[in-house]
């Protein structure tokens, strides 16, 4: 019997993460698509909405295998470059032939990235329990530059800790950052798993 990874990742911590991803990226797909994962869609959907040319270089940051470059291609986004801690995951991301560069980047080190490097950075699924930390958060911000949008999303287990919103409401409140949309909807809706989606500019 195929084991089901998503049964505990939402309990996994730091290093533990990598791990679990590089076990799981074989059979990740297979997986998230049995549970019906709508959150890439969501969210290139939502960022095409915004974006001004999508001939412009996009972060994919936790890119996984490319379920999120895909969404972001059939949208019509050219220029993708992906990062993520697990290189079984890139490996698969790789396959797929739809991003410019892909890396693999240590939580420990700082990201290969120069601010305002990127158009627009995607975080899907990447942000909460079982993923990254909500620290990242920050690094991503402090990349844009002005007119650059973010996507992301936070699934119900993040939204549980008011941490979550807490820390997006600190830059809307300083004007550091402007909510451009904001929406609750389906995650993984086998699991009854919503997400919220974001997308975000620096002004």
């Amino acid at each position: 019997m195929t084991r089901k990874f998503l049964d505990n990742v939402y309990d996994k911590t730091g290093a533990t993460v990598g791990d679990l991803y590089d076990d799981w990226a074989a059979t990740y797909e297979a997986e998230v698509a049995e549970n019906g994962y709508v959150t890439p869609g969501r969210c290139a959907k939502a960022l095409a909405t915004y974006a001004k040319d999508k001939t412009a270089p996009i972060l994919d940051f936790g890119c996984g295998t490319g379920l999120s470059g895909l969404a972001l291609r059939a949208e019509g986004f050219l220029t993708l470059d992906g990062l993520d801690l697990s290189a079984e995951m890139l490996e698969q991301a790789r396959n797929k032939n739809i991003y410019r560069n892909l890396a693999q980047v240590d939580a420990t080190s700082p990201l290969p990235v120069k601010p305002g490097e990127y158009a627009a950075i995607a975080a899907i699924g990447v942000i909460g329990p079982g993923a990254a930390p909500l620290d990242l958060f920050d690094t991503l911000a402090k990349l844009l530059s002005g007119g650059a949008l973010m996507v992301f999303s936070f699934n119900d287990h993040a939204l549980e800790d008011p941490a979550y919103e807490a820390r997006l409401n600190e830059y809307l409140d300083m004007g550091a950052l402007r909510l451009l949309f904001r929406e609750h909807g389906a995650h993984l809706p086998q699991r009854d798993i919503k997400s919220n989606v974001y997308v975000i500019e620096k002004p």
